[in-house]
């Protein structure tokens, strides 16, 4: 049984199809984002995905600052790879579970939980500095909210859904538009999150975590 395409994928097969038809030959320049967008009648998000997805499998270039420029065929694959899910959904999904997740780690929350996070955070702050992605430090912040909540089945989820990140499209995305300027955004989303769950308030933590997952969707998305 084949699965259904992603909708990226489907995008992408028709921006492949227009490369291959001879619209946009190899060396030649598509049109911006915003006007291609408006041709194939769908959303910028979605097609900066299925761009993504065509970049990894060699049917475009896309320079920053000067454009996307379609390759030569021969340098082209079939599109089957498997590149991962779609990292709007995935942010979207991670949004509302961890949110959900949160408001039960916050009925919970014991002193060493709050020390745990804030060493988390230390870490994470300290990798910003040297230049380096704290990408265990964000991993290790949201699993141990996910483990407070004191479910299991729910705490896997959590980490199953942060570990779609090295996917080969959030891979590349995060390869991107992934700066030191957008890492320290991300971590004083964080230290929200853990003032809001300081405060032993369910409400302010869930509306902290939703605002966090919605901010980095937007950072990989709509840069």
């Amino acid at each position: 049984m084949t699965l259904p395409k992603r909708l990226y994928q489907q995008i992408a097969d028709q921006v492949r199809q227009l490369i291959q038809n001879g619209q946009y030959p190899a060396g030649s320049r598509l049109p911006p984002e915003r006007e291609l967008a408006q041709t194939l009648g769908v959303s910028r998000p979605s097609l900066r995905e299925a761009l993504i997805a065509l970049e990894i499998d060699g049917t475009i270039e896309i320079r920053m600052g000067s454009g996307i420029y379609a390759l030569s065929p021969a340098k082209t694959s079939n599109g089957q790879r498997s590149l991962g899910e779609s990292p709007t959904e995935l942010m979207q999904a991670r949004a509302v579970i961890e949110s959900a997740v949160i408001a039960k780690a916050a009925a919970a929350v014991t002193d060493s939980f709050i020390e745990a996070l804030s060493a988390i955070l230390d870490s994470m702050r300290a990798e910003i500095a040297e230049g380096r992605k704290p990408i265990d430090q964000d991993r290790q912040f949201h699993l141990t909210i996910a483990e407070q909540a004191g479910n299991s089945v729910l705490a896997d989820i959590v980490a199953n859904l942060f570990d779609e990140r090295h996917s080969p499209m959030s891979d590349h995305m995060r390869g991107r538009f992934e700066t030191p300027e957008t890492w320290f955004a991300a971590l004083q989303e964080h230290e929200a999150i853990l003032t809001a769950l300081d405060m032993r308030d369910p409400l302010a933590a869930q509306a902290a975590m939703h605002a966090h997952l919605t901010a980095s969707r937007r950072r990989w998305l709509e840069n």
